[in-house]
């Protein structure tokens, strides 16, 4: 395993920050760190990176551990934060360079490491020009090539795709899914298009506790045993016979003949639903059942 996080800690003063976590990262495997602000991610990464101490709990990177052995764990993993720091008056190629020196990469191979990383990162162009000169999507890509120029096993991405436009969007996703084939990759975001895109597992962090840990799949499953129906009938009807279905576990009435019910996911009742209608001749005019999303999911974990 590349990382190892056994119930973590983190206080700020009085305010528990991150509360008693634990999970595990495996390589190969890309895993999309989910929650709203102040959840704790941040926090969570800071110590994965050795920015931060734990207060208590412990974390291993590699098999090293981030209070003990900072500089193994450090060597081992690439980090790009969600403000990303930069020379801005460095050229790119010249950053780059750098950056690969200071892990010590060999003074032979390194022109050709910049190279891939500006290849990968589709920084060809850019790589003239000084960085303080650079959009801020442009700045996000040399952040990438900086994290990953020494070939770290595992890669902390904190929101890496902020101020990209839709096509460069899709070219860091594609990266981060190819990287992920033989690294180990943690990346936070709050954008859920993302998460199910290129993520295998998501983690849902809440108020410093995990409140979800599981593959992208088997969490569109965990919101299925509650389903909401939408209704709109061109009058007022009787809602009791309504609420009587087989199923219905909650009615809400949301104007003049409009209704929202919670039924039991594993029972459609729509078919009752248009039987009942006919029955008592109302009519239907609107009926829609909510499509369970990733975005859906995280609301309801997290309210």
């Amino acid at each position: 395993m590349s990382v190892v996080i056994t119930a973590l800690t983190k206080m700020y003063g009085a305010q528990k920050a991150v509360d008693g976590i634990s999970f595990q990262a495996h390589p190969g495997q890309v895993v999309g760190f989910l929650g709203p602000n102040g959840a704790g991610k941040s926090t969570t990464m800071k110590i994965i990176t050795c920015y931060l101490p734990p207060t208590n709990g412990q974390v291993q990177v590699c098999g090293y551990d981030v209070v003990n052995s900072p500089m193994d764990v450090r060597r081992n993993i690439g980090y790009l934060p969600e403000h990303n720091p930069l020379y801005l008056d460095m050229y790119v190629h010249e950053y780059l360079h750098f950056i690969g020196s200071l892990h010590k990469l060999n003074r032979k191979t390194l022109p050709n490491r910049v190279k891939e990383m500006i290849d990968l990162c589709g920084l060809g162009r850019e790589q003239g020009k000084k960085i303080g000169s650079l959009s801020k999507g442009y700045r996000q890509r040399v952040g990438l090539a900086q994290s990953l120029i020494h070939d770290p096993q595992v890669l902390i991405l904190d929101e890496p795709t902020t101020g990209l436009d839709p096509n460069q969007i899709v070219e860091i996703r594609q990266v981060i899914k190819e990287t992920g084939r033989q690294k180990t990759v943690i990346f936070s975001t709050h954008i859920m298009q993302e998460v199910e895109a290129i993520c295998d597992r998501v983690i849902i962090i809440n108020l410093g506790k995990i409140v979800a840990d599981s593959p992208v799949q088997e969490l569109y499953q965990f919101q299925r045993s509650t389903q909401t129906i939408f209704l709109e009938f061109n009058h007022q009807i009787q809602t009791d016979k309504l609420a009587a279905l087989p199923g219905v576990q909650n009615l809400r009435e949301k104007g003049t003949g409009k209704y929202e019910i919670d039924t039991d996911g594993s029972i459609d009742i729509r078919p009752d639903i248009f039987r009942l209608a006919a029955e008592n001749s109302w009519t239907l005019i609107g009926i829609k059942q909510e499509e369970k999303n990733l975005e859906s999911i995280f609301q309801a974990l997290t309210k």
